[in-house]
């Protein structure tokens, strides 16, 4: 093998043992100082679905996820009846919630029906009379009848 194959190879080992974050510092660093091989890298990271792979060592086990047990048993167990007594503590506290809401909103219906029965009905006006009864005065000599 050629020396500059075995050196991509022994850097794309070291690279992918080190996880997304030095794909991308690579990346960025390619960008930084000779862009064709920033925008090579970015092409490559994605089309080998390096950008979004775990690192080994996450994927081996030394992150541990939130419901595994730890090997102790007592506190697993202390563990899981903590967390037994919190999610029974937020059920409460949801249905305390409820009833405050509930409440809140049969006060507020009933300040609103108390309102609408002390306010008076509303009375049918009566229907008018579109002729005015009024006329408004002439002035002198415009419109009569009687030639002067």
């Amino acid at each position: 093998m050629s020396a500059p194959v075995e050196w991509l190879k022994n850097t794309q080992t070291w690279l992918d043992g080190h996880g997304p974050m030095a794909w991308t510092a690579a990346m960025v660093l390619g960008f930084i100082f000779l862009w064709p091989v920033g925008l090579f890298l970015l092409f490559y990271m994605i089309g080998t679905n390096r950008m979004w792979k775990r690192s080994h060592a996450r994927s081996c086990g030394h992150r541990r996820g939130f419901g595994s047990q730890t090997g102790n048993v007592a506190f697993d167990k202390y563990r899981d009846e903590t967390l037994r007594r919190l999610e029974e503590e937020q059920k409460a506290f949801t249905g305390f919630l409820d009833q405050l809401r509930a409440a809140k909103d049969q006060a507020e219906f009933d300040d609103f029906m108390a309102n609408r029965a002390r306010r008076p009905a509303p009375q049918a006006e009566p229907e008018e009379d579109t002729r005015s009864a009024y006329t408004p005065p002439r002035a002198p000599g415009f419109g009569d009848a009687s030639p002067a």
